[in-house]
């Protein structure tokens, strides 16, 4: 029997080339053309070399993926837009099964609906959606993939409004560890369904997702800056205002630096800000006066403010994020952000290492609060905040710098949050971590975990083990 060696782990020849002839994709392997490219994710930190990737095209090529995974005990990650942080969407000597290539969407104008292929991002969707005068909720950057970012959760710029992008599914196509094809739904499958709203990629690899749609297409919205002085007293009324706020409005608050690009008054640029980026859905008069306060507020240095196209609202940081540049996530929910814990973020907030790094606290309350802790995987109800902080650069000199700052940062704070942080914006922090972020939704999803994956086939995520459903059982 022929033997393939690829960097650390032996293939077989023989059932590498029956695999290659089961794809209507492309089956690539170092040294092929577009495997250096086809390798990269989002994150420039992640360098890791897969011993096979699978570009898949459509169903029948991921059952033939799992199974060849399976068979030949290989490693296996699931990449949709490759913005996973840890860079859990790849790995080293195992099987990629790249979703990019599934781009379907179908758009359902009158059950208000969207069908959405694995591969796709959120900007894809938009484009799809926005000609119909519809929206399902998503994150706060179009070129993020939609399975990551909706098996995580979902928070995003409509989280108040609508809810997380999980409460806005409908239903999922998913190949198992067995290499079946299900769907699941509230009727077919429910525990599945319970699981993979919030559970990550730990059940199966979902090939398309069908979401609610809801009518919207302007926004008003966009970021209004304060200089760094006004920052404790800012985000203190931040706070008191968004947890009392309309659920139409929404807006995150931030710690960042002024890029030095044209939108941008010269005499800002590179200086370290606060910045609120609103969304509401209400029409332009009420969301002018809902707005009313806040403008009031300090000495706003910029205000971009305004009606805007969804689309537009979705894409306004993604010329600033572009890929490949390096990124280090901490996270936490919080249900108060006290006076201790204002300074605290006043205080590491001035210390942004780099242009790019950032902090931001994400409203979740409205919606979000109206399923309970157990109706999901997401277990986070009621929590107010879910905050992340990250280290972004370009260059990798300065990763030890911003990685120390993020973890200075997060220590200092952890104290004051709900204990957990979203597992979207978490890098590879291991067990104990995971099991905060589920708290006692953990043991359901470990026996969901058994009962579909006994073999943790899926374990390149932020794993949920299938023995500690076993135990629970």
């Amino acid at each position: 029997m022929t033997q393939q060696q690829n960097i650390g782990v032996t293939l077989d020849k023989t059932a590498v080339q029956e695999f290659a002839s089961r794809m209507r994709g492309t089956l690539l392997h170092p040294g092929a053309a577009g495997y250096e490219q086809a390798r990269q994710v989002y994150n420039g930190m992640i360098d890791k070399r897969p011993a096979l990737i699978a570009r898949c095209m459509d169903v029948a090529d991921v059952i033939a993926a799992v199974n060849f995974a399976r068979e030949q005990n290989l490693t296996l990650a699931v990449r949709g837009g490759g913005h996973n942080g840890p860079g859990l969407g790849t790995c080293d000597d195992g099987l990629v099964i790249d979703l990019s290539g599934m781009k379907g969407i179908r758009v359902d104008p009158s059950a208000r609906t969207v069908r959405v292929e694995g591969g796709c991002t959120w900007g894809e969707v938009d484009h799809a959606t926005h000609p119909f005068g519809l929206v399902t909720p998503s994150g706060f950057i179009s070129t993020t993939g939609v399975g990551g970012l909706t098996l995580g959760g979902g928070i995003g710029y409509l989280a108040r409004t609508l809810g997380l992008t999980v409460d806005n599914l409908l239903s999922v196509d998913m190949v198992l560890a067995d290499g079946s094809f299900v769907t699941a739904s509230a009727q077919e499958h429910a525990d599945l369904f319970w699981a993979v709203r919030g559970g990550g990629g730990n059940f199966g690899v979902v090939t398309s997702f069908l979401f609610q749609l809801h009518p919207i297409s302007t926004v008003y919205g966009g970021p209004i800056f304060w200089p760094m002085e006004q920052a404790a007293d800012l985000l203190a009324f931040w706070r008191d205002f968004i947890l009392n706020a309309p659920e139409e409005i929404n807006g995150w608050f931030g710690f960042v630096t002024v890029p030095p690009a044209p939108l941008f008054p010269e005499q800002f640029h590179l200086q370290k800000m606060c910045v609120i980026v609103w969304c509401s859905t209400a029409p332009v008069e009420q969301a002018e006066e809902l707005l009313k306060p806040i403008r009031a507020f300090g000495t706003p240095a910029m205000d971009f403010a305004g009606p805007i196209p969804w689309p537009m609202l979705q894409s306004l940081f993604d010329a600033i994020y572009p890929a490949g540049l390096q990124w280090y996530w901490k996270a936490d929910f919080f249900t108060d952000l006290n006076d201790k814990a204002i300074d605290l973020h006043v205080k590491y907030g001035a210390q942004l290492p780099t242009m790019h790094s950032t902090m931001h606290l994400y409203p979740i309350n409205g919606a979000v609060h109206r399923p309970a802790s157990s109706d999901t995987a997401f277990s986070f109800r009621e929590a107010n905040f879910s905050e992340v902080i990250v280290g972004v650069d370009p260059n990798p000199a300065n990763n030890e710098r911003m990685i120390q700052w993020a973890r200075d940062y997060w220590m200092a704070l952890h104290p004051y949050s709900a204990g957990g942080g979203y597992i979207n914006m978490m890098m590879d922090e291991g067990a104990d971590n995971v099991k905060a972020a589920y708290r006692d939704n953990y043991a359901r999803l470990a026996e969901v975990k058994a009962a579909y994956d006994p073999g943790n086939l899926f374990h390149m995520n932020q794993n949920i083990t299938p023995s500690d459903g076993e135990k629970g059982s």
